[in-house]
């Protein structure tokens, strides 16, 4: 399977999950996910009051110069892990 349909599949298991991930493993699905399919995070930043939006945009920030390849890879790998331990 290549590495665009792993991408694919996982975007459909982390909806299989029976436990919530952790606040921080969702930022960084959400991060990966955005890299993967955007690339670098160009947006302005959220207004001070919208504190989710905030962790959000510093997330994806933060992987700034990653590839869409290797966030893909990153965001399987992570799928695959939460799926092990949250299922």
């Amino acid at each position: 399977m290549s590495l665009e349909q792993q991408f694919e599949q996982a975007q459909l298991d982390v909806k299989t999950l029976t436990k919530r991930p952790s606040d921080a493993q969702l930022l960084d699905l959400y991060a990966f996910f955005k890299q993967a399919t955007e690339g670098d995070n160009n947006t302005s930043k959220p207004g001070m009051f919208d504190l989710k939006g905030q962790f959000k945009w510093k997330t994806w920030a933060d992987k700034k110069g990653m590839t869409s390849v290797e966030a893909m890879q990153k965001y399987v790998d992570l799928v695959q892990e939460l799926l092990q331990t949250n299922k």
